[in-house]
């Protein structure tokens, strides 16, 4: 049985930030210059009258307190990164149990439902819905009431036409229109789905939708 109604949807946006090394590359290129400085006076000055000890003592400690710096923006720089990373993977870990939504035809059935929306591109004078399984056999047909034009969602609960109950796998929905003169109307197809695991293995995140696969850039909406 199919449960048709008319529905509006919904767009998220992702942001990201970047981290920086020009801080620590620069107190480097900082800490050479000064080391090099630092030589170079030592090996031109006047051996009768050389360097005072507490002005040396002095651009030591300058040193030291330049190599310091440059050793606490390195930590810095693996903090932004390790924090950066965390941040990335905790977006993703976020889908994990939302429902989303995506085009194509293919969702699983999930607690005694399937779920999509399909798009009319004008009114029709009849509308035919065609729900398949993994292996293509065809568990559903209907002549669905829903033939304006605009969004509409279907929800299938799992009965099908022959009243064999499905409780589980994944199902495709086709969707047929055509106007009063039976000219065919371009249609599209979206899924619903819940998260059901996530993946970030191969650097993008990727979503398995009760078995289905989806990326996570091609989410339309998440609720």
């Amino acid at each position: 049985m199919l449960v048709d109604s008319v529905s509006t949807t919904s767009s998220t946006t992702t942001s990201s930030s970047s981290s920086t090394k020009s801080s620590s590359a620069s107190l480097a290129d900082n800490y050479q210059s000064f080391l090099t400085l630092l030589m170079k006076q030592l090996e031109v000055q006047d051996p009768t009258n050389p360097v005072d000890a507490s002005t040396y003592t002095t651009q030591l400690v300058q040193l030291a307190s330049l190599e310091q710096q440059m050793s606490i923006g390195d930590k810095l720089d693996e903090l932004t990164e390790a924090v950066s990373a965390l941040g990335s993977d905790s977006s993703a870990v976020s889908y994990y149990g939302r429902t989303v939504e995506a085009e194509g035809s293919t969702t699983p059935l999930q607690d005694g439902e399937a779920t999509w929306e399909y798009d009319l591109g004008s009114a029709a004078s009849k509308v035919t819905l065609t729900i398949t399984d993994s292996d293509g056999d065809v568990v559903y047909n209907e002549v669905s009431s829903s033939t304006s034009a605009g969004t509409h969602e279907v929800t299938w609960d799992g009965m099908g036409t022959d009243g064999q109950s499905y409780d589980s796998g994944t199902y495709s929905l086709t969707v047929s229109a055509v106007d009063a003169n039976g000219k065919t109307i371009s249609t599209s197809t979206r899924f619903k789905g819940t998260v059901t695991s996530v993946d970030n293995s191969s650097g993008s995140t990727v979503l398995s939708v009760g078995g289905v696969s989806l990326s996570a850039d091609d989410v339309l909406s998440v609720s």
